[in-house]
């Protein structure tokens, strides 16, 4: 890539990317790191250090909302510092779920002391609260090919009471409702092998995000959050299904989107990510972590599209073995070498 400025495409992940993998993987010298632990020792909770630095993973801890929030943010956050504004200009913004908390950080919408103040208390309603889940289905073959029987097995589903579509997320349907809606997608859905996974498969801790069962959540978060100190961005943002908040936007409308649309209804990231891609073209989709988890769905969405020649799963990993791949997960240290100081 040489020393061209690349034009970026930032992507920040959902809750649900701090795993077991991820332990330890902090930068203990990063001042956003440091600043967010003295954030959570004002709360009196535990540090992002001190959990990150624990010996072993718990998912009851590090998984947790009002605990895995802050971590992905915190990584997100740190993650984005360490861009090189000579080798990367960010064009645009997007998150899946959370990660559309982050990309109001992202995209100077918030500052970081209140995209702490948000992702933390919409975090800790999760505390003792968890409401019904969130099941993962594929919506297409091996080969990132759309699949009729399984997205026909997705729309079977859709039909049953009490369960929603929650997220689109590239070749992966999050379908969600309350316990009993859970248990019958997990026992009626067709089981399907991918990658030593059975699907489908329940989002451990995870409450029926992006559906009207979240409803309460969001009226309380318009009272609490509603002097937030929320501008219009400096760097354009894509919300689920494609809505844009541009220089111009009235941050009320950024407020609202945040705290209703974007709680209660569903999060179509594949649309978001298709009309970024569409509208400011970039060299490169820069996925932060923690971890990876973005690159398949931002890889399957480029399939779908067939951006830049990239129409299966093989066609993505010849383009990301290139000189110049089109997706770069700053969680992998080759590549984030491309674009980090």
């Amino acid at each position: 890539m040489g020393t061209t400025t690349l034009r970026a495409l930032v992507v920040c992940p959902g809750r649900g990317s701090y795993g077991r993998a991820q332990l330890g993987s902090l930068p203990r010298d990063s001042e956003v790191i440091q600043w967010l632990d003295a954030y959570r020792a004002s709360l009196g909770r535990s540090t992002l250090t001190e959990m990150d630095s624990a010996e072993r993973f718990s998912p009851r801890a590090h998984l947790s909302g009002e605990n895995a929030s802050l971590l992905t943010f915190g990584a997100s956050a740190a993650d984005l510092s360490a861009l090189d504004a000579e080798k990367v200009q960010v064009v645009a913004v997007t998150g899946n779920s959370m990660g559309w908390y982050t990309a109001l950080y992202a995209a100077g919408a918030l500052g970081l002391d209140e995209a702490a103040r948000l992702i933390e208390t919409m975090g800790a309603y999760q505390i003792g609260n968890v409401i019904g889940g969130q099941v993962l289905y594929p919506l297409v073959d091996e080969a990132w090919r759309p699949s009729a029987t399984l997205q026909m097995a997705v729309e079977t589903a859709r039909r049953e009471p009490g369960v929603h579509l929650s997220i689109r997320l590239g070749g992966t349907a999050v379908l969600a409702g309350d316990r009993e809606a859970v248990k019958g997608l997990l026992s009626s859905m067709p089981p399907v092998e991918r990658a030593g996974r059975t699907f489908p498969v329940q989002l451990p801790l995870h409450s029926a995000f992006h559906t009207p069962l979240l409803a309460g959540a969001s009226e309380r978060a318009l009272t609490e959050l509603a002097e937030l100190d929320l501008r219009a961005p400096a760097i354009p943002m894509i919300g689920g299904g494609g809505v844009g908040f541009r220089a111009w936007a009235d941050p009320a409308d950024i407020l609202r989107y945040t705290l209703t649309t974007q709680v209660t209804e569903t999060y179509d990231f594949s649309a978001a990510l298709r009309t970024a891609l569409g509208d400011y073209g970039p060299d490169v989709v820069i996925c932060l972590g923690p971890g990876d988890t973005m690159g398949g769905p931002v890889g399957q969405v480029m399939a779908e599209i067939g951006w830049r020649g990239i129409h299966s799963f093989q066609d993505f990993l010849a383009a990301q073995r290139s000189s110049a791949p089109p997706v770069i997960a700053m969680a992998r240290p080759d590549q984030r070498a491309l674009v980090a100081r």
